[in-house]
């Protein structure tokens, strides 16, 4: 049986006003089989507050994986998947240990749900946001 392979997202969003200009930053490292998986972006959204623009940087970083999983021809089940993220509200909420109140973040939450079901193993990892801060400088 082949070896799993092991991706690590990181993502960091937030806006400048909240709500505000919204912005945020991924980044993918893969081992093992899927260790080609690379990519660091920075990406801006429209106006939105910091928890919006959370989840739009993961889902960005999902869907970029995604895809990228489909072009060298790897099945997302068969990959571990690593999220690393500073916002709690994002962590807890996929988690299941926060409700969703409001119906954008539900939306929100259902849709990286739904990516994030496709991996073989999942593991949510809340970290400190200078750990962010000195990796996307924002």
């Amino acid at each position: 049986m082949p070896a799993k392979g092991l991706l690590r997202l990181t993502f960091d969003g937030g806006s400048r006003g909240n709500p505000g200009p919204a912005y945020g930053s991924f980044r993918v490292r893969g081992a093992g089989p899927a260790e080609a998986l690379q990519e660091t972006r920075r990406l801006r959204f429209g106006r939105g507050t910091n928890n919006e623009a959370e989840y739009w940087t993961l889902l960005e970083g999902l869907r970029w994986t995604l895809g990228e999983i489909r072009r060298q021809r790897l099945t997302p089940g068969e990959l571990d998947l690593n999220v690393q993220g500073d916002s709690l509200l994002v962590i807890r909420q996929l988690q299941g240990e926060w409700k969703a109140r409001d119906a954008r973040m539900r939306g929100l939450r259902d849709q990286a749900a739904e990516m994030l079901s496709r991996f073989g193993k999942v593991r949510l990892q809340h970290r400190p946001r200078s750990r962010s801060v000195a990796e996307f400088g924002h």
